[in-house]
């Protein structure tokens, strides 16, 4: 069970079923022929270097830190797209190139950030001036493409409005990435994320990775069909394996009962030295982590004819048939989600991670049924990162006091948050979040809050569990003996067993 920045062994009850990932698909042996394969061979488009041509203007976006989790292994997929794309355009004479991270609201990623994530050639190359981060509060440089069927407003960054070609280079996590999400949303402003990171929207997807079911992806569908016809996109996409932990804590992306000798000794003397570690060490030595994923796909071309090909990669990574859902449902929460890369696992990212991103590991229906109990193990505590979450300290402290609700806070609470100057300030000129994103990560729960008829948190801090609404318990006995008095006194228990990922097709 994974519980923060830290792990243990916990007995299950006798009937209990565990879900697992699938096996680690291989990864491609030779990534760069296969980028190159993709670029000259796309789908619905021309190959790339019949796009490019001399006084151009050229924008490539790129996904930002939030993905994948953890980071992966340099040189990151991303870097190697790039220069491959960077090479072409060079090859053609283009000189008029920016590079622009995709963040939306999140924060703005350090000089040491970008570096990471697209190599130190391009950004010894680009940065300051022409490799930056996305953003959505600078009104002179974005630009409304027009209005959606629904009414929904699409305002994206004006460089790449502008530019008569955007490459956009993704990495498909899981199967609520890419796509129609990523220039939509990636480059977005205020405006246009609200029509899909609201309550209502959030509550009718079910699940956030089953887009046909997913009323915020058919919003998505509907931004991006807009921006296919008024800008030329040429979308790269790529997916990994499911070799999420480097070697020294293999153990980790295995099944318990395939544990060697040797992986059970590295269990005890790795959980020993955490356990032991001072808190921000163990914190520090967690998020230094880098996985040794394996690419296993590469495609490019027109997004929609992309995102199918790419769909197909992730499930077929991650998808495991599950015989229905149970009285309870469990969860353990790892140390890091989208929006603590390099920072803290606040109580409102435990609250997103659980009933927001777990939760919604599913497709057809959750593995806890309608009135269930959801069980998470994490320490939820009152912790905060005060550069990158400032507005979140303000919600947890102001907002969840007065109401949990979250249609309340949206009501009540959301135009104070997203129009604050001083969020905004801190969002543009230091590395702080959005002030609205708090509450579209406590939105991010809203199904599972109306679907579930209890949560309890193992392990958690009683008085911030109780701040979120939530209970907590000492032991899993002590959690399953709460349940009982919503699911009786012999529940049926499904255990998703994640990270590496894994998604339940639930029948």
């Amino acid at each position: 069970m994974h519980e923060g920045e830290g792990f243990r062994l916990e007995k299950l009850p006798l009937g209990s079923r565990v879900i697992y990932p699938p096996e680690s698909l291989p990864g491609m042996r030779d990534v760069d022929g296969e980028i190159r394969r993709a670029l000259d061979n796309p789908l619905g488009r021309e190959p790339l270097r019949e796009l490019l041509f001399a006084g151009m203007k050229l924008t490539i976006v790129f996904d930002d830190l939030s993905i994948p989790l953890p980071p992966m292994r340099t040189p990151d997929i991303r870097q190697r797209v790039i220069e491959q794309v960077l090479e072409l355009a060079a090859a053609k004479g283009v000189d008029d190139v920016e590079l622009i991270a995709g963040n939306a609201l999140h924060r703005r990623m350090t000089p040491a950030e970008l570096k990471r994530t697209v190599g130190e050639r391009v950004y010894r190359s680009f940065f300051p001036r022409h490799l930056r981060n996305h953003d959505a509060e600078d009104k002179a440089n974005l630009v409304e493409i027009g209005h959606t069927k629904h009414g929904e407003v699409v305002e994206i960054n004006r460089r790449a409005a502008e530019s008569d070609l955007i490459v956009y280079v993704n990495v498909s996590l899981t199967a609520m990435s890419g796509g129609p999400k990523s220039v939509s949303v990636g480059l977005a402003s205020y405006r246009s994320l609200k029509h899909h990171h609201n309550v209502h929207t959030l509550r009718h997807s079910r699940s956030f990775n089953d887009p046909p079911n997913s009323a915020m992806h058919h919003s998505y569908d509907r931004m991006a069909g807009l921006l296919g016809d008024n800008l030329k996109i040429f979308q790269i996409e790529t997916t990994l394996n499911n070799d999420t932990f480097p070697s020294q804590v293999g153990f980790l992306n295995k099944r318990e009962w395939e544990w060697t000798l040797k992986d059970q000794a590295a269990y005890l003397a790795v959980k020993r030295a955490n356990d032991l570690a001072p808190p921000k060490r163990r914190r520090q030595l967690w998020h230094k982590t880098a996985s040794p994923y394996g690419v296993t796909s590469v495609t490019a071309g027109d997004p929609i004819q992309v995102h199918e090909v790419t769909m197909r990669n992730v499930l077929r990574q991650q998808l495991t048939e599950v015989d229905g859902p149970a009285d309870i449902g469990i969860w353990g929460l790892p140390y890091i989600c989208p929006y603590n890369v390099n920072s803290i696992m606040n109580p409102i990212l435990v609250m997103s991670l659980g009933l927001g991103y777990f939760f919604n590991l599913y497709r057809n229906q959750p593995i806890v049924r309608p009135g269930g109990v959801a069980i998470y193990y994490h320490p939820v505590r009152n912790e905060f990162h005060p550069v990158h979450h400032p507005s979140y300290i303000d919600f947890f402290e102001e907002v969840l006091a007065e109401t949990t609700d979250p249609v309340a806070i949206e009501t009540k609470f959301e135009e104070q948050f997203a129009t604050d100057p001083w969020y905004i300030h801190l969002y543009r000129n230091s590395y702080a979040y959005h002030g609205v994103h708090p509450l579209y990560m406590w939105y991010w729960g809203a199904h599972a809050l109306e679907h579930l008829g209890d949560v309890i948190f193992v392990g958690g801090d009683r008085k911030t569990t109780a701040r979120m609404g939530f209970r907590s318990a000492s032991t899993l006995d002590d959690a399953l003996e709460m349940a009982r008095e919503r699911v009786g006194s012999s529940p049926t228990i499904n255990y998703l067993h994640a990270p590496p990922l894994t998604m339940a097709d639930v029948r």
